[in-house]
């Protein structure tokens, strides 16, 4: 999915996947989270719920523009599992995901590649389960114009990303509009040259 610069992808739903590699059960659930304290409550209650596993290696990523991440390889080799599970979710563009892969060893060792393969296919098949959305920042403005004005307003405001989220009439039209953040002094200066000053326009907190 090609995004703007302003918006970012996160889980709109929780998903599962399991692979079986030479009899060990690699098991991924993917979670939407909003903070490391949400990640880090979840990956505890996989691990009680799976407390007969042998691993239960994970990653997040968290924010808005995912800054913030961890990933774990819960005693396996270093960087064959949380790594790549991290690398799942990255290569997405997702962001405030968890992705915890619990794995039943089967009795015969797949080596570093084949535990980074393992890891990573369980994960993408997790995530490619999940639904996706894409969240576009917005800010709330009011904007009141005369009548005469309406031509003028609508043509602006047509012009950019905006949802009109309540419109009220009585001597003055007023309007609540959702706009796209990155937008909006951009927004607030074609209303302007619009109605040649006239109106009003404010943020609504």
């Amino acid at each position: 999915m090609e995004l703007q610069n302003d918006s970012y992808l996160v889980l709109n739903s929780r998903a599962t996947a399991e692979i079986k590699v030479k009899g060990s059960r690699f098991i991924a659930i993917a979670v939407p989270v909003s903070s490391v304290e949400e990640a880090e409550v979840e990956l505890t209650a996989i691990k009680k719920r799976d407390y007969d596993a042998t691993h239960h290696c994970s990653a997040f990523k968290i924010g808005r523009s995912g800054t913030v991440f961890r990933y774990s390889d819960d005693g396996e080799p270093n960087s064959s599992a949380g790594l790549p599970i991290f690398r799942q979710i990255d290569s997405r563009l997702l962001t405030d995901t968890l992705v915890v892969v619990v794995r039943y060893y089967g009795g015969t060792k797949l080596g570093t590649g084949g535990l980074v393969r393992a890891y990573g296919e369980a994960a993408g098949a997790a995530l490619d389960q999940a639904t996706i959305a894409e969240i576009i920042p917005r800010t709330l403005v009011a904007l009141e114009y005369a009548y005469d004005d309406t031509s003028p307003s609508m043509h602006a405001i047509g012009q950019f990303d905006v949802i009109i989220k309540e419109t009220t009439y009585s001597e003055q039209t007023c309007m609540i509009l959702a706009v796209r953040s990155a937008q909006i002094l951009e927004f607030e200066q074609a209303i302007i040259e619009a109605l040649s000053g006239r109106g009003v326009f404010s943020i609504v907190d």
